[in-house]
């Protein structure tokens, strides 16, 4: 095998996976929203979470993806562990779908020669205007790429008449038995691991068995090997989210590696089976003793590749169908093995968002967008604070001012981890509407930072009122207050704007223009009343610029939320 040919295979492998990718990003994108209401909708019990899990892995085309996708959404609260076990279970059986898809177009109905063709088609989708047929065009592409490197590292791999040192030392791996079976499922993990794909190694496979490299039954294991070699994606992914996501990952694991032990326990009946199945569609059984791949014989490559798709197939739906009778089980002892840590018990850590790797750049957003929402209500809160500083005694006013410090502190680091955050989505793959939206979040969290500063600003004013030993009125606490409710009024206004955008039914924002023109009249005449109070000398001077200042900076709060609003209507109405 010279090198031209070793660099041929990997860079075949290469496109292989790149296509893989750029098929599953494209799906992903046409879905939308649709996968994550789905994922978030069915699954209110381990059935439909198992069926959801089958449905989503078999529209995105990779397990993988969907296992990420459930970790983030444990960590965000979205599932519970429980729902998370069910939508695994199903992903498993759905990336089954994937091999046969291989087996079937890549090797019997050889697809390589439209694989040119379809990318042109591609080509012309991905340069239209609409994102739809962008999506379409990226689905095309991938499509197409994936069967190109397919059919070139069937080209690549040498052919064994040609290289019998290779055979011989294949048949000396083989030869060993059960320790046999326990090597080549090593192989299987390994190769898994390095490639961070069980689609890619299963093709691999699935090439090696058709060209006579490996028996029936080493490919078996291999593909064993391969379903514990998948589970490491999600544990990267929940490596760094809270300890359900940690959980939610584990219980992959614990899954793929029990129905591992069982299929190795029972691996002679169990291959045996696959291969009588094989025989009802009057194909050779490939788990006979003495079957091999004949060149030229279609009728015993087609029973190889059909029996490891089969084998793929029954291993998962089997394994599913034992465990998921046993989801609390399952439960229960991910629990057990992973213990809750402090930090998750931190009232403002982040709540949707986590670093790591993405699911998808196109959900990640729609995950920024949740933490922008939470992050809305979290500034909220610093307002209710607020409103007790204005009249709260010495006592209970700096612990309040403390936790108005606090707060600023929070929407600092907030805006900060959602920034970076959407930086990661950024430099993904995204459609131009999703681009557009990620610079109103931009925009909308610089302002979300600039609500908790005014907070901080306003218990700043009251501490310099108290140093000076001046009080407010009770008429002037009146009118602080009824400013207070106004903005607080905005709040509303402002995270229904943003619930409704998030859910795609944002029309207009007449009600936060509304909102804000209410402030500024009553900023204006509460600010016209003092002054005029100023000059006939009824009030103190000191005392009401502290309160103006109050009302001035409140009225800055409502430009905060205006601000927002605007950023919604520019990037989410459709005009």
């Amino acid at each position: 095998m010279g090198i031209l040919q070793i660099f041929t295979l990997l860079g075949a492998l290469g496109m292989f996976l790149y296509g893989m990718n750029l098929m599953s990003s494209g799906l992903q994108k046409a879905a939308g929203d649709r996968l994550r209401g789905l994922l978030s909708a069915m699954t209110s019990n381990p059935f439909k979470g198992v069926l959801t899990g089958v449905g989503v892995t078999t529209v995105i085309q990779s397990s993988s993806a969907t296992t990420v996708m459930v970790v983030s959404f444990v960590n965000a609260g979205l599932l519970t562990l429980a729902q998370a076990i069910g939508v695994i279970m199903g992903a498993n059986i759905g990336t089954t779908v994937t091999a046969w898809m291989v087996a079937w177009l890549g090797f019997k109905a050889d697809i390589a020669i439209l694989a040119v063709p379809l990318m042109l088609l591609g080509f012309l989708f991905s340069n239209s205007k609409k994102n739809k047929r962008q999506n379409v065009g990226e689905l095309i592409v991938g499509f197409s790429l994936l069967f190109l490197g397919l059919s070139f590292m069937k080209d690549s791999v040498p052919d064994l008449k040609q290289t019998p040192e290779v055979l011989e030392f294949v048949k000396q791996w083989s030869g060993f038995g059960f320790w046999s079976v326990l090597i080549f499922l090593g192989i299987g993990t390994i190769l898994t691991l390095i490639l961070q794909s069980s689609s890619a190694t299963m093709a691999i496979t699935l090439i090696m068995l058709s060209m006579g490299w490996i028996p029936f039954h080493m490919a078996c294991a291999m593909v064993l090997g391969e379903n514990i070699g998948t589970t490491i994606t999600a544990n990267i992914a929940a490596s760094v989210g809270n300890t359900q996501a940690k959980r939610a990952a584990m219980s992959h694991t614990i899954f793929n590696v029990f129905g591992v032990i069982w299929a190795l326990i029972l691996f002679k009946p169990f291959t045996a089976l696959v291969g009588k199945i094989i025989e009802l569609f009057g194909l050779p059984n490939p788990a006979a003793e003495g079957f091999a791949v004949v060149e030229g014989s279609v009728d015993t490559s087609t029973a190889a590749l059909y029996g490891l798709s089969m084998l793929h197939t029954l291993f998962n739906t089997i394994n599913t169908l034992l465990l998921i009778w046993f989801v609390k089980l399952i439960e229960k002892a991910v629990v057990w093995i992973i213990k809750p840590k402090s930090q998750d018990k931190e009232p403002f850590r982040l709540k949707y968002i986590s670093a790591g790797p993405l699911a998808t750049p196109e959900l990640a957003a729609e995950q920024a967008f949740d933490e922008i929402i939470h992050f809305a209500q979290i500034s909220r809160n610093g307002l209710g604070y607020a409103k007790q500083a204005i009249s709260a005694d010495a006592k209970h006013f700096d612990e309040l001012r403390e936790k108005l410090v606090k707060y600023e502190e929070i929407s600092d680091r907030i805006e900060y981890e959602i920034a970076a955050f959407l930086n990661g989505v950024s430099a993904g793959d995204i459609s131009e509407a999703t681009s557009m939206k990620i610079k109103a979040m931009y925009k909308i969290i610089g302002e979300l930072e600039s609500l908790g500063d005014s907070g901080e600003a306003i218990s700043r004013m009251l501490s310099r009122r108290n140093e000076h030993k001046k009080t407010f009125s009770a008429e002037t606490i009146d009118n602080i207050n009824m400013m207070l409710e106004l903005v607080d009024g905005a709040y509303e206004v402002m995270i229904a704007n943003l619930t409704a955008a998030h859910e795609g039914t944002l029309s207009s924002i007449a009600n936060a223009y509304s909102a804000e023109e209410q402030i500024n009249v009553l900023r204006n005449e509460l600010r016209e009343a003092e002054i005029e109070a100023l000059e006939d000398n009824d009030k103190n001077y000191q005392t009401s610029v502290y309160y103006i200042d109050i009302i001035n900076e409140l009225e800055h709060m409502g430009d905060y939320m205006i601000n927002i609003s605007q950023s919604l209507e520019r990037a989410f109405v459709e005009e």
